[in-house]
């Protein structure tokens, strides 16, 4: 009875490695790939709205007006629906608007908004008497946006970046509830339609894992960019 009992713990075991490990990775996937482009178009929306602000180094009341308002849009949609809005969009950039690499476009979409918050945010704690130094000394505007601001405002730029992975993960698991593939798609398939409770909480674990991890070593490299706390 014994002997039966260890080899249907393997059999188990063995269908939860095959299913778990190849959802995790989906979830990474999606992650990482909505973090990349979400930072690529966040960052220069976030500085778009700072520079353009009326009393900074580019004033523009009517671009910043209009940045300012799709921020505040994008912000206020709640993702579960973002997703289901954005299907036309996302059949058109991915072809199809079920799976992992389809997921990749609302999470993006979604993670652009708020970083630029992130970014609006981080770039505003800059000295502003550093930015009057580098105009007296004849700085352009883009100069001191790539050697005055982006450098100064790094350690914050860092930590917004691991907000927004963070963010993501939890992103990630309710695009699982649509077919995006990952962890969520696990919890609500086994988990939840079938009543697997194990598996619920195998997901739940590694999803707390992943957010520790990331949380972790993005607080380790804003405290090693950060000049004010090295000796």
């Amino acid at each position: 009875m014994p002997l039966l009992e260890n080899e249907a713990f393997i059999v188990f075991w063995n269908q939860m490695t095959m299913r778990i490990w190849p959802a995790t990775l989906e979830t990474l996937y999606m992650v990482f790939a909505s973090s990349l482009f979400g930072n690529l178009l966040g960052v220069p929306l976030g500085v778009l709205v700072v520079v353009t602000r009326r009393d900074h180094i580019m004033p523009n009341a009517v671009i910043n007006s209009i940045a300012s308002t799709v921020v505040n849009i994008g912000r206020s949609i709640p993702f579960i629906i973002l997703m289901v809005a954005i299907i036309p969009f996302t059949r058109w950039i991915a072809g199809t608007s079920i799976g992992t690499t389809a997921a990749i476009v609302p999470l993006t979409v979604g993670a652009i908004p708020y970083v630029a918050r992130l970014v609006e945010s981080a770039l505003l704690e800059v000295d502003r008497g550093v930015i009057e130094a580098a105009l007296s000394m004849g700085a352009t505007p883009w100069q001191v946006i790539y050697k005055v601001l982006l450098p100064e405002s790094l350690p914050a730029l860092v930590l917004a970046v691991t907000i927004t992975t963070v963010s993501l993960v939890s992103y990630s698991a309710m695009a699982g509830t649509v077919g995006g593939g990952g962890l969520g798609n696990l919890a609500i398939v086994y988990g939840y339609q079938r009543f697997q409770g194990d598996i619920m909480l195998y997901t739940v674990v590694i999803l707390v894992i992943l957010v520790q991890l990331f949380q972790s070593v993005g607080s380790w490299i804003a405290r090693r960019l950060d000049h004010r706390h090295t000796s």
